[in-house]
């Protein structure tokens, strides 16, 4: 095993051009099919209480377990790439969405496809496993572009993904949609084997499997409180147990990072201004992305009856939205110049600023799908140019040694961004209502509400990077 005594330059500059271009090329391609699994159920859900005999609330665990997971395994899998191996650990969360991917494809109960599920959000980590990798290996001037093209890759998947799942869904079978998630995953994991270099740099340490289980019971009691606050009542014992439970462990586990030799997550790291406040940018960005991911679909697939929407179908929904995730990989490059020119705190606060703008477009252009294109796709293009200033402002802050777990934790933070816009949203839509012969749909007034609201976090995330630390154009990442 390599340690980290290895400098990161020196093996970056031991990659010739034409094998970095391969190695951007797999790791991307590996985090679009990580992030396919996300939207890849979506077609599924009205269907699943018919398809599996139960109860709509209880399929809705289908999509609630892969978070949960995901929330666990991330900081989890980073930590243990920083000791054991970045690519490593790669090749271990393909090989578990791969039997993830299986197990769904194979249940005929809910029991088995949550398992399934499981497994998939347990996959979750390889997008910034992905990213802490270019940093080894790739050269300076190749490593911006690169690593804004890994970071855009969970908005290009999912984006991808929808069309293509809501097109299997209609005309195959429901459990081909997870045999190509396997095959997928299986062409991914062959490619990392053969083509992404086994020369890991790893620190070693010992891993805290204290820390590991006090994040890991914050994170879940939070989320579960978070997602189900909806279904089971906001004032609840069940959630506000969930919530004070999640706080009072998050503490209690702060305390003992603090106190550990080696921590899973280095907190002292992790406070310093520009980690910590990218951080809170990103939480930003996570709740910002994910409002279009619910208004979108609503407007387009309520009856023309409401005077507003579009009577659309799930396919149609992915049709609209498929260009979004095709914008973002279009400005992951332009980003990576921005912040070369800049650096990537301006990436990030222009990003900001354009997403912000398109969700206000949104409150006015609605009445047609081009505008709804249009729409999307300028929110796309600032979801892309802030995603990859993200992974830069975060690694230029911290230790070689410790890029995957940061990378980790920042991901994390746009996930729990995404869990809080989908609470916040359900409540709204839910209350704001329209009645439409007997049954009662989301108002005009309910989705320009959450676009305002998206609005409002893509602006906040904008003025908290107006905060972070100036950084000379063309700095290079730290080392240390």
């Amino acid at each position: 095993m390599s340690t980290a005594t290895s400098t990161p330059d020196a093996a970056r500059h031991e990659v010739p051009p034409r094998a970095s271009s391969t190695i951007v090329a797999v790791l991307a391609f590996s985090g679009i099919v990580v992030a396919l699994m996300q939207s890849i159920v979506i077609p599924l859900i009205p269907e699943l209480p018919r398809l599996l005999d139960a109860d709509a609330s209880d399929t809705a665990w289908a999509v609630t377990a892969t978070l949960l997971a995901a929330a666990v395994a991330t900081p989890t899998v980073g930590r243990l790439g920083d000791m054991y191996g970045k690519r490593r650990m790669l090749l271990v969360s393909l090989v578990l969405l791969i039997a993830g991917s299986v197990v769904a494809a194979l249940s005929t109960t809910l029991v088995l496809l949550i398992v399934g599920r499981v497994l998939q959000g347990l996959a979750s980590g390889v997008i910034p496993l992905g990213i802490s990798i270019m940093r080894d290996e790739l050269p300076a001037e190749r490593l911006g572009s690169a690593v804004a093209l890994m970071s855009a890759s969970l908005g290009v998947g999912g984006a991808l993904g929808l069309p293509a799942a809501a097109l299997l869904a209609d005309h195959f079978d429901w459990h081909v949609l997870f045999w190509v998630a396997a095959g997928l995953g299986v062409v991914a994991l062959a490619l990392v084997v053969f083509l992404v270099p086994a020369a890991d740099l790893s620190s070693g340490g010992r891993f805290d499997p204290v820390g590991a289980l006090g994040l890991s019971v914050a994170l879940i009691c939070g989320l579960l409180a978070i997602s189900k606050g909806g279904t089971w009542g906001w004032d609840s014992g069940r959630t506000l147990g969930l919530g004070a439970a999640s706080v009072v462990v998050l503490v209690a586990w702060g305390f003992w990072e603090l106190r550990t030799s080696e921590p899973l997550v280095d907190l002292r790291t992790s406070v310093r201004r520009q980690v910590l406040l990218t951080n809170g940018a990103s939480v930003m960005f996570g709740f910002a992305m994910f409002a279009m991911s619910l208004v979108m679909p609503q407007i387009i697939q309520l009856p023309k009856e409401t005077g507003f929407g579009f009577g659309g179908s799930m396919l149609d929904v992915g049709l609209v939205m498929a260009p979004s995730g095709l914008v973002m990989m279009a400005a992951a490059p332009l980003s990576a110049r921005i912040s070369r020119a800049s650096g990537p705190k301006v990436s990030l606060m222009i990003g900001a600023f354009v997403v912000g703008c398109g969700y206000l477009t949104n409150i006015v252009l609605m009445s047609a799908v081009w505008e709804l294109v249009l729409v999307s796709c300028i929110i796309g293009a600032g979801t892309g140019l802030a995603y990859g200033a993200m992974p830069a402002l975060i690694m230029s802050a911290v230790p070689s040694n410790e890029t995957a777990a940061a990378n980790s934790l920042n991901t994390l933070m746009r996930s729990i961004g995404t869990s809080i816009a989908s609470a916040v949203a359900g409540v709204i839509l839910a209350e704001l209502t329209l009645d439409l012969g007997g049954y009662a749909v989301a108002s005009q007034d309910a989705l320009r509400l959450v676009m305002g609201i998206g609005a409002a976090a893509a602006f906040v995330a904008l003025v908290i990077g107006a905060f972070l630390p100036r950084r000379e154009a063309g700095a290079p990442v730290a080392h240390h």
